[in-house]
């Protein structure tokens, strides 16, 4: 029961917390069927984030999962179900590009970057503060292969912090312009209200360079490098309005991959919806075979009582004559006793209907399965013909 089991969790939290106003029902909602399915799986593809196709939701789905397991506290459904979230977010990594461009500031320089160096393994960047903002894009860079970080700023504490954190090399203040010219990637966040890179400087730092390139992010507001600086040659300078407008253009990209996700998504959830309608004729599938397979030990068991007795081929052909008829009989007993009782009933011709479709009356006899061979379906799984196509399902 969904509303018996919304309401029992809600008092759950009430309780723990020891707060209706922290958790009251205005701030809880809950799925049910098609709609739980499609919440898990968006969440998975990170198609629910505030930032869409985040790369790290996945992984946070599964660390969740895992602590269910080793918890012993989901089952069937949900192992099923959460199982299948991860290869849906997995295919739509695949198949689409929701996840390829920049959709934050420090990930935009790293892919301007790219566009200058190509590959940024053995490139060296000078960070110019000691900032959030600095840090992060600093950060991004050597997971995308930088090699050395050297940091500068007028807060000598926390720039021997970060240096000290992230193996990287505080820089004295005397030794400024030598890293300018032996760096590759400059980042600049501080506080300053004025330039700290003019046009004159680094005209000279950029002859001394001899032709190499240098890219120079600006991500202070107001400006900490002098706009003027990009008309010099062998140096690129992009600043925080110029990293938020392909921030804004890879957004946009990525709403576009998410409708393809979201069509990925609605051919996931039938595959699902499916299995869990399979599940539910399970018990009766289970419970049809134990009762077959009683009838048929039966049988096995009063053949071999009189198998001793059988002397020549026809004696065994008699035998096994027996055996199956007295077999087929039991196993049609109940069947036929039901549709001679239900004949007069309004739904007779349902009955009736049902079970030559069960036993398949109407096919042709070549096309019947043979009894050895006959094909199998995994109780509660559902057939083969009916998964969708492409995908990990």
């Amino acid at each position: 029961n969904t509303d018996e089991g919304f309401e029992g969790a809600t008092r759950f939290f009430t309780s723990y917390h020891r707060s209706e106003v922290l958790v009251s029902a205005s701030h809880l909602y809950y799925h049910a069927s098609a709609d739980a399915i499609r919440h898990v799986f968006r969440v998975a593809a990170s198609l629910d984030s505030m930032v869409v196709g985040e790369p790290q939701i996945l992984g946070q789905f599964k660390d969740a999962f895992d602590a269910a397991l080793a918890h012993k506290s989901t089952g069937v459904v949900l192992n099923k179900l959460f199982k299948k979230a991860i290869s849906v977010a997995k295919r739509i990594r695949t198949e689409t590009r929701i996840a390829e461009s920049a959709v934050s500031v420090s990930y935009a320089a790293v892919e301007l970057a790219r566009k200058i160096f190509r590959r940024l393994d053995r490139t060296r960047v000078l960070v110019m503060g000691s900032g959030e903002m600095a840090e992060l894009a600093a950060r991004n860079l050597v997971a995308q292969g930088a090699e050395e970080v050297r940091i500068a700023g007028r807060n000598q504490e926390r720039v021997d912090a970060l240096a000290r954190d992230y193996a990287w090399h505080a820089v004295a203040r005397d030794a400024f312009l030598a890293e300018l010219i032996e760096a590759d990637i400059v980042i600049c966040s501080t506080g300053a209200d004025h330039y700290l890179l003019e046009v004159a400087q680094m005209t000279d730092v950029a002859r001394r360079r001899k032709g190499r390139p240098l890219f120079l992010i600006d991500l202070a507001v107001p400006r900490n490098i002098d706009p003027r600086v990009n008309d010099i040659e062998d140096i690129f300078l992009y600043n925080i309005d110029d990293l938020n407008s392909v921030v804004e253009a890879n957004r946009r990209e990525r709403e576009q991959e998410a409708i393809k996700a979201e069509a990925i998504i609605a051919e996931e959830i039938e595959w699902m919806l499916q299995w869990l309608k399979s599940l539910e004729v399970t018990p009766t599938i289970v419970d049809l075979r134990t009762r077959v397979e009683s009838l048929r030990q039966a049988e096995v068991e009063r053949a071999v009582a009189r198998v001793g007795r059988a002397d020549t081929a026809d004696d065994i052909r008699k035998l096994l004559d027996g055996v199956t008829t007295a077999l087929v009989n039991k196993v049609l007993h109940a069947p036929v006793v039901a549709l001679k009782q239900e004949a007069n009933h309004p739904e007779g011709a349902l009955y009736a209907e049902t079970v030559r479709k069960l036993f398949r009356l109407d096919d042709d006899a070549t096309s019947a399965p043979q009894a050895a061979g006959e094909e199998r379906v995994t109780l509660g799984e559902a057939p083969a013909a009916d998964r969708p196509r492409s995908g990990n399902g």
